[in-house]
């Protein structure tokens, strides 16, 4: 298995590295990394907690309605033009951030944080992998994931040093400056672009029923919400967990830096995981291993639960990585094998549009609810409940799409 990355990321080596690229620059606009500057926005916008929940639940679920349409611009821009289009405006997002004064426009900087970020950026490196690769997508969706772990993995770190020496908005200058440094980069990596779509019909993949589905015959068809409750708890809950980190490690009683000391053990088992599930899905298919995948968030959420340690809780952050790998590379994988990849963009613009959403939910609602006494303990049980659930609407996806497959 080894061998076989090796040998693939030689061959492919720059549209991989553009993939990756695109991943790791989604950064700027994740809520893992957005949520380290937290406390100084609220200090420079006097911002209460509940302010702050509230702007960013608000500026995600804008981006999400946007995704809806701005996603299928993939289709039909190649990568090179479009991406490096996404890279500027997310350095302008940056830029926004560092400059803004105005409480009111916070906001907006986090909608175009997010729309370019977690949204358009990630989108683009997803789409341009699952449409390139068609033998070896699995491999290719865990080698350009492989950016965005990076950065979870290190920048957290990196920054919370930085702002202890660096005034918080002048680190947004330089991510502003990064971005636009990195478009270049990009250009010179897809100088030969694999051939898009719209001038080679010869490389795309067909879906059930060896055709290609449109957006609006896809959204028609129940196989696709089905995988909806999946796609926004993973993104919702678990966005939940990251987000109320330091209330979560008060009620157990640890310090913070302590909960913080065992995320890399996480991160490590992501990373092996994104690189076992893209294997095993050029080995055995992305559609069969959907009715697993959620399972060890299922065990990851009770152990939260129960944690009367924090190597209990290391033991589910390292579960929470195990399904992290298959939410990686799986579900991006799956809209190719059921929907064929003429219209990948467009249909994947609404999961990415769902994910979005759950992810401005989860967090919001998890705060609400302690505000209304319900702790966070209990709600960590519930959401296991409901990956369990979601776990097995995966299963009647898998059921569905092998019986529709091979029917014209």
């Amino acid at each position: 298995m080894q061998i076989g990355y090796i040998a693939f990321i030689r061959a492919n080596a720059p549209f991989l590295g553009a993939g990756a690229l695109l991943a790791l620059l989604s950064a700027f606009g994740q809520t893992f990394f957005i949520s380290i500057f937290g406390g100084e926005i609220r200090e420079a916008f006097d911002l209460t907690n509940g302010d702050w929940g509230l702007i960013y639940m608000i500026g995600t679920a804008a981006s999400a309605a946007v995704m809806v349409f701005a996603g299928g611009l993939a289709d039909i821009f190649r990568v090179r033009t479009l991406g490096i289009a996404v890279v500027a405006a997310l350095g302008l997002a940056c830029l926004a951030m560092a400059v803004n004064t105005a409480a009111a426009l916070v906001v907006v900087v986090i909608f175009f944080l997010r729309f370019f970020g977690q949204g358009m950026s990630m989108h683009m490196a997803t789409v341009a992998m699952s449409r390139w690769f068609v033998a070896t997508r699995g491999r290719a969706l865990a080698i350009a994931g492989m950016g965005f772990m990076i950065g979870e993995m290190t920048l957290p770190l990196i920054m919370v040093w930085l702002k202890s020496i660096v005034d918080w908005r002048t680190l947004w200058v330089c991510f502003a400056l990064f971005c636009f440094a990195m478009c270049p980069v990009l250009f010179r990596l897809l100088r030969l672009e694999r051939t898009p779509k719209a001038d080679a019909a010869i490389e795309n993949t067909t879906g059930m029923g060896n055709r290609h589905w449109t957006r609006r015959e896809a959204l028609a068809h129940p196989l696709f919400w089905l995988i909806v409750p999946g796609l926004m708890s993973f993104a919702g809950f678990g966005t939940a967990f990251w987000f109320h980190q330091v209330h979560f490690a008060d009620v157990k009683g640890w310090t913070h830096l302590s909960l913080v000391a065992v995320f890399p053990v996480g991160t490590a088992t992501l990373m092996a995981s994104t690189v076992l599930f893209g294997w095993a899905i050029d080995r055995f298919g992305a559609v069969r291993l959907l009715p697993i995948y959620l399972v060890p968030y299922v065990l990851a959420f009770i152990l939260h639960w129960y944690a009367p340690s924090l190597a209990w809780t290391a033991l589910a952050v390292m579960l929470m990585g195990l399904a992290g790998g298959g939410n990686a590379t799986l579900l991006n994988a799956c809209w190719a094998e059921f929907y064929g990849t003429n219209h990948l963009g467009a249909i994947k613009s609404a999961a990415t549009a769902a994910m979005v959403l759950g992810s401005a939910i989860g967090p919001g609602l998890s705060g609400w609810l302690i505000d209304q006494g319900v702790g966070i303990e209990i709600q960590m049980l519930v959401y296991a409940g409901c990956f369990g659930f979601a776990a097995i609407l995966m299963g009647v996806a898998a059921r569905m799409y092998n019986r529709l497959a091979t029917t014209p």
